[in-house]
């Protein structure tokens, strides 16, 4: 399997990135900002337990993200890997990826920083709160 994880500043290309790598090699996206919002609009407990920390403002605890994604590898199996966005963001959840990619025989391929000047990203986030208003 080809498992990617993608990583780079708000603004810098990591939907646009991870959307070519998907089509090209028959990848899942893995995004635990989406993951979590679908837990939270499914009002399952993880979700309403997540929503606690985020409308605190606070990023939601490892073991609940790292459960979340364990959740995921258990019950997804028909692509040639996966685009993982926003994940891994702490040393424990890296760590423990590595465990549950080991675990299925798999391992991270590449890791892929993406770089844009700071100008770029802020004229590129501007331009995105502009189509939001």
């Amino acid at each position: 399997m080809l498992n990617i994880v993608l990583f780079g500043p708000p603004g810098a290309g990591k939907g646009t990135q991870s959307a070519r790598l998907i089509e090209r090699f028959n990848l899942m996206h893995v995004s635990t900002g989406e993951l979590l919002r679908e837990a939270i609009k499914e009002g399952s407990p993880l979700g309403q337990e997540a929503k606690k920390y985020i409308d605190r403002g606070e990023l939601v605890p490892d073991d609940m993200v790292i459960g979340l994604i364990g959740d995921l590898l258990d019950h997804k199996h028909n692509f040639g890997g996966i685009v993982f966005d926003g994940f891994p963001r702490t040393t424990v959840q890296a760590l423990e990826l590595d465990k549950m990619l080991a675990a299925k025989g798999t391992a991270i391929a590449m890791m892929m920083s993406l770089e844009v000047d700071y100008k770029e990203l802020m004229n590129r986030l501007m331009a995105r709160s502009k189509l939001a208003d």
